[in-house]
């Protein structure tokens, strides 16, 4: 089914668009909640106006939210969890987990489907990403520790990806190896797990 998009979608597209979406996407999520109409002749003569409206209204988010973004950044979220000693939770800190304690921390409520990264689910440091608008996605640092020790201070441990950083470096300086074999290359492992992307 063809749609004209009244409102930007995330991973799908902006305000003004026309893309072709399951069915059952269209009736049961973006057409009753007013995201987007079905792309008849009539509708798409006002695409135009969509689009100018969807700036407009884009640009309106983008300055309401950049304060919020600003906190973002350089808000630090601690959750104590219980985890085994190879640092693997017993559980994980989920999105609505992060969500909460962003409320907690500077009184902004933000959806849970907004915090863009997996669970996390290992004692460490992550930025995670939080998209307030299209164009706005500021990341948040959780800290993760043992909820029986006491959390590390901000200078005391790198963030995951400087400690990828780190290892990728020391890999690096390594000698090679005298014997004439093919030494093996290590590189890190990256999970990355991106929610599902909306269904065509």
């Amino acid at each position: 089914m063809k749609v004209l998009l009244l409102r930007d979608v995330y991973k799908l597209g902006l305000a003004g668009d026309v893309k072709k979406v399951a069915d059952g996407y269209a009736r049961n999520f973006l057409l009753p909640r007013g995201f987007a109409t079905a792309a008849t002749a009539g509708a798409l003569k006002q695409a135009e106006r969509v689009r100018a409206s969807g700036d407009k209204l884009r640009q309106h988010e983008n300055h309401e939210k950049a304060g919020v973004a600003e906190a973002l950044t350089s808000l630090r979220l601690e959750f104590p969890v219980r985890a085994s000693e190879q640092g693997r939770l017993y559980g994980s800190v989920t999105h609505q987990m992060v969500a909460d304690a962003i409320e907690a921390a500077i009184g902004e409520v933000v959806d849970r489907r907004s915090v863009m990264a997996p669970p996390l689910r290992e004692i460490g440091v992550f930025e995670v990403p939080v998209r307030l608008t299209a164009d706005l996605v500021p990341t948040v640092t959780a800290v993760l520790y043992p909820e029986d020790e006491e959390p590390p201070g901000p200078d005391d441990v790198a963030t995951d990806e400087q400690q990828l950083e780190t290892e990728t470096d020391a890999v690096a300086a390594q000698p090679e190896p005298e014997s004439s074999g093919e030494a093996g290359q290590i590189e890190p492992e990256v999970e990355v797990d991106d929610p599902p992307p909306a269904a065509e």
